[in-house]
């Protein structure tokens, strides 16, 4: 099965610089979408016969928002985690298949000057609670924007940016805890060492023209799904946000 994340950065802008032909050319099992900035029926998104539409938008217009388009019909899916106060900005969706959990995710930022980075430590613990709760019961894929870059390998500049939104020493804890948790980094599984592998750059200073960017959107794999990896792959050369799509093949 072939799962993509993409943080569309507003999904009817996104579909005006090509995004039907990206999903044309590649029909993924699993297309999963952060910050949508959309509720469904806003635009017409015309992803063919049989595509099932799954979304949880913010309660403030045009902010936020996950979405999932996949022919599989789920089991059961599930909106946000069901603990205050993370359900009101649309960024959890959860669909429950036979063999695993899909769990899409928007996590939220940090801010300036880590202003919400107290809310983005809750969210943190929650959210590895809520994982843990489901991989107990099956493996779970965990994707999306997870707003943090893990190690100095995933990022242009580490010294300049440490302490800044995205790579502080908290976020980056956070996410270390997870993956001693019970799960895996898929791209880092396969590809170590590699470098220069990013998937969000800055509008600002030429930043996707020289690669100066961050990689920030995963794709996370319960550990007994490890040895199921087959591709795991960050598509750079896709263009209509200012993150790329990143995929994920599993044996699955």
């Amino acid at each position: 099965m072939v799962f993509i994340s993409w943080n569309v950065n507003g999904l009817r802008a996104c579909m005006k610089k090509g995004f039907l032909d990206f999903y044309e050319g590649r029909k993924p099992d699993f297309l999963c979408l952060q910050e949508t900035k959309m509720e469904k029926g806003q635009a017409d998104v015309p992803l063919g016969e049989g595509v099932l539409e799954f979304w949880n938008s913010a309660e403030k217009k045009g902010y936020s928002g996950t979405a999932v388009f996949t022919p599989h019909a789920p089991a059961a899916a599930a909106y946000g985690m069901d603990r205050e106060p993370h359900d009101h900005e649309g960024r959890l969706i959860t669909l429950e298949y036979d063999k695993f959990y899909l769990v899409c995710c928007y996590t939220p930022n940090a801010q300036d000057s880590l202003k919400r980075l107290d809310y983005r430590m809750s969210w943190e613990d929650d959210l590895r609670d809520y994982l843990m709760s489901l991989d107990r019961a099956k493996p779970v894929v965990y994707c999306g924007d997870l707003n943090v870059a893990h190690q100095e390998i995933d990022l242009k500049n580490p010294k300049t940016n440490r302490g800044n939104p995205g790579f502080s020493d908290q976020e980056r804890e956070k996410m270390t805890a997870l993956l001693s948790s019970g799960f895996t980094d898929t791209f880092r599984a396969l590809y170590p060492d590699r470098e220069g592998a990013y998937s969000w750059w800055s509008y600002r200073f030429s930043a996707r023209k020289n690669n100066a960017g961050w990689r920030i959107d995963y794709f996370i794999v319960s550990d007994r799904l490890k040895d199921k990896i087959l591709r795991a792959e960050i598509l750079s050369d896709v263009e209509g946000s200012d993150h790329c799509p990143v995929l994920l093949e599993l044996d699955i």
